[in-house]
């Protein structure tokens, strides 16, 4: 039986500007976007903002409505990311499978460790112990047999608090959850699921194949895995590259997107993102994708075929020629995706491209190429298009590609 682990920073951006401030320990405190961005969105929140009601995704008037001492505080997406990092060193002292969830939330394996380190609650133990001792943080921890079972334990018990949900107790604990606590369970597919009576992760794990597969598809079969205990996806090495199909990253940015140029602003930085890891996957992607949500959370995509290539301005060129071949002003779209599949590694690839074609995509692809080995050097931000400064309420991430503080889109959406 593997033994997985899911480790959450609790109240993580609250919790380090705490540990920089500490006249910010014993107030209500919000970490906001600026005012002038969507109103100024709560992003995090410490316990005491969150007991007087303060949610994330409030915005700023509305939590100060709940609280009148609320004291907001801008982010340092930086700072964060020092601070994720420093946890993850933590983490590979037990293991070297370690697969990230966003900047504050990692799976680990530690099915082998448990002949070095004991149980593997005694190394949530421990590892709840360090993160306290060493970094000034808590976290919670779920203790299970598969991933989604150890996401579900993370979030059980907060703050500072170690779940186990195993092949004993899982239908007592896991069962009587509301469905919309499942991984990937969104809000569409979770007012679907409520349409037809489904709504416990136990009703969901008893629901007949069939019904689910009528009303979903294949989306159906995976979430009745996933609550009943089944899930066998293992969790990736920190070094480990899989086998790729798709690559992929999507963004709610801080304000409205209400223009072609903001867009355009917006896919030059997913496809710069995209393409830096199809590069170092050495990968070339013959097909792209857009991913639009509106204000209203309806969404679509669209895709098309484009000439093989690992090229940011390529991508983002064929991406802006779906959006407008399908959106015209007015608009307002808060999310936006871009993902590249139809893969071949650059060996395999013997396909017959206009001479013109080749030697435009390869000229652009040895610049980026350089621009990497810059980045690689002196760090992602040390050099940019020039377009993403004309916005940077629109493009205001640290670095996308590689800590993937814009996620990865994901195969269930909804």
């Amino acid at each position: 039986m593997r033994k997985i682990l899911h480790i959450d920073l609790n109240n993580f951006y609250a919790s380090v500007e705490c540990l920089h401030d500490p006249d910010l320990k014993n107030v209500p405190l919000a970490v906001c976007g600026s005012t002038e961005l969507r109103h100024g969105i709560v992003l995090a929140k410490n316990n005491l903002a969150k007991s007087y009601g303060i949610k994330t995704g409030d915005v700023i008037w509305e939590a100060k409505n709940k609280c009148k001492s609320l004291v907001t505080v801008l982010p340092d997406f930086s700072l964060y990311l020092r601070f994720s990092m420093l946890a993850r060193h933590i983490y590979e002292d037990y293991t070297d499978k370690i697969e990230p969830f966003g900047i504050d939330e990692c799976w680990l394996d530690v099915t082998e460790s448990e002949k070095l380190f004991g149980s593997a609650l005694d190394i949530a133990e421990s590892i709840r112990k360090r993160i306290k001792d060493e970094l000034g943080l808590t976290v919670s921890i779920g203790v299970s047999f598969n991933k989604i079972y150890a996401k579900l334990g993370s979030d059980y018990k907060k703050p500072d608090a170690i779940t186990v949900i195993d092949e004993n107790n899982y239908k007592d604990i896991v069962y009587p959850l509301p469905v919309k606590q499942l991984l990937y369970v969104g809000r569409a597919t979770y007012n679907k699921l409520n349409a037809i009576g489904i709504k416990t992760i136990g009703d969901l794990a008893e629901a007949p194949s069939t019904l689910l597969k009528e009303k979903f598809g294949v989306v159906g079969e995976y979430l009745k895995t996933f609550a009943s205990g089944q899930d066998d996806k293992p969790v990736k090495k920190k070094s480990a590259v899989s086998v790729v199909k798709s690559v992929g990253n999507s963004i709610t940015t801080a304000r409205d997107m209400q223009s072609y140029k903001d867009v355009e602003v917006v896919i030059n930085l997913l496809a710069d993102s995209v393409a830096g890891r199809l590069r170092d996957y050495k990968l070339k992607a013959s097909t792209v994708s857009i991913y639009v949500r509106s204000n209203d959370l309806n969404t679509k995509s669209f895709q098309c075929k484009m000439p093989y290539n690992c090229s940011s301005s390529e991508i983002q060129e064929f991406a802006m020629k779906l959006f407008k071949a399908n959106y015209k002003p007015p608009f307002k779209f808060r999310s936006i995706g871009v993902k590249a599949s139809g893969l071949k590694e650059f060996e395999q690839l013997y396909v017959q491209l206009d001479i013109f074609d080749v030697a435009r995509i390869e000229k652009q692809e040895a610049l980026e190429k350089a621009m990497d080995k810059i980045r690689s050097r002196f760090g992602y931000n040390s050099v940019k298009k020039g377009i993403l400064k004309l916005d940077e309420e629109l493009t205001e991430f640290v670095n996308p590609k590689e800590e993937h503080i814009i996620h990865p889109i994901s195969f269930l959406k909804g």
